[in-house]
């Protein structure tokens, strides 16, 4: 049992909030899901929409999951992915040291430079490992040196090591906004980052040049894959210690996850991590080994959080059908819940639209079941989603709003 009364199971559903679609009759992937215990604990408990940040404001994953962790708001605007990313990766960084996060992405050499094509590579997964040691170690002069890992899929992190690096840089990833779109030049973003900026992009060039004809994209090619032949960047930072409103309250959280930046932002605040090889970040994950691992971890912890990413790959790759299937997947694994005797709340990090495959300022459907206080069963049906959350029984909050619920609903009083 919980120091603060009762233990909590919170979900972090990745991209969970979508838009309309065509396909789906106008409803949204959540809403033209099969999702019966969703909306059995929508109607015994509380229900609303959450921004992530600010609304109106776009989340990234860094913050949006980083919010619901235990981060205090006024930090989500220096928390960077590339550090995030590294902490995932087990690599400390160092004094001086920058990490960034990094993409395998497929390119064409063109006239005006190179033009990338795929920014995932098909979401390579068989040999990223031995690619990524192809361009670990790189010596880019001036006593600055590369190291690369990748983390799961197509992402991996750059830690550049050296003397006279700042991290404010601009990032060479196009964006998913207008694909095919020509890799960007990384650009100082104060006199100081000049050094910085110049390696990030000779690193790219040289990537390239090393991955371009490697046997894995040979290979590839011959099999009619996307080769992985080119890196983008974004998020560059160092390292960086945020706060944890959990950890002030005394209270110890477990992280059950397949994502490395999930794993990363844990680590970072001091939750201890759950992960086992079924815990991937995509639509093969074992949903109920990562509930059961949820339910196991309270035995001595105040919190167990589970994050399912396979939501938002499915709406980045506009395959909404695919983001339907897999929610209603996720809803029958969560049976166990109802009678495990916890208080289960679910949010997501951002909305991601399956028409566009871009996150969205839109604000995401959010529950908190407390089996201690439900409803009786003459409370309305409810169709959990985001049309029946615009009329909630929970007023329309922020994350870190939504969390410091979930802290009153344990019977603990928010940081």
């Amino acid at each position: 049992m919980s120091r603060s009364g009762k233990n909590a199971v919170i979900l972090i559903v990745d991209g969970l909030g979508d838009l309309p679609v065509a396909a789906l009759d106008g409803l949204t992937p959540l809403e033209a899901a099969r999702t019966p215990i969703l909306d059995r604990m929508a109607a015994a408990g509380q229900y609303g929409l959450v921004d992530p940040i600010l609304p109106g404001e776009i989340p990234n994953t860094d913050s949006g999951v980083g919010l619901l962790l235990g981060l205090p708001p006024d930090q989500a605007g220096v928390l960077h992915r590339g550090p995030v990313e590294a902490s995932g990766a087990g690599r400390q960084l160092s004094a001086g040291e920058i990490a960034v996060r990094a993409n395998f992405a497929t390119v064409e050499e063109q006239p005006d430079g190179l033009l990338v094509t795929d920014r995932r590579a098909g979401r390579i997964i068989e040999h990223a490992q031995e690619l990524a040691r192809a361009l670990d170690g790189m010596d880019l002069g001036d006593g600055i040196r590369a190291d690369f890992r990748n983390t799961d899929q197509h992402r991996g992190v750059l830690v550049l090591s050296g003397p006279g690096l700042d991290p404010a840089v601009s990032d060479t990833d196009p964006g998913d906004g207008v694909n095919p779109a020509y890799l960007r030049k990384s650009r100082p973003l104060r006199t100081s980052a000049g050094l910085a900026a110049s390696k990030i992009n000779r690193f790219t060039l040289e990537a390239h040049r090393r991955l371009q004809d490697h046997p894995v994209n040979r290979a590839r090619r011959a099999d009619g894959k996307p080769a992985a032949n080119g890196i983008i960047t974004r998020g560059a930072g160092s390292a960086f210690q945020p706060e944890c409103r959990l950890e002030r309250l005394g209270l110890r959280a477990a992280v059950v996850a397949g994502c490395n930046t999930v794993l990363g932002l844990a680590r970072l605040f001091g939750h201890d991590t759950v992960h086992q090889p079924g815990f991937t970040a995509a639509l093969d994950t074992d949903l109920e080994g990562k509930i059961s691992a949820a339910l196991g971890a309270l035995d001595d912890h105040d919190m167990a959080y589970i994050h399912l990413k396979a939501s938002d790959l499915c709406a980045h790759d506009r395959k909404p059908l695919a983001k339907r299937d897999f929610l209603a997947r996720m809803d029958s694994a969560l049976e166990p819940l109802l009678s495990a005797g916890v208080v289960v709340a679910l949010s997501s990090d951002h909305t991601t639209d399956s028409n566009t495959g871009a996150h969205t300022a839109d604000p995401v459907p959010s529950l908190i079941f407390d089996p201690s206080a439900a409803r009786a069963g003459g409370a309305a049906a409810v169709k959990f989603g985001e049309t029946a959350c615009r009329q909630g029984s929970m007023p329309r909050l922020r994350s870190f709003e939504f969390l410091n619920r979930i802290l009153e609903t344990m019977g603990c009083p928010p940081a």
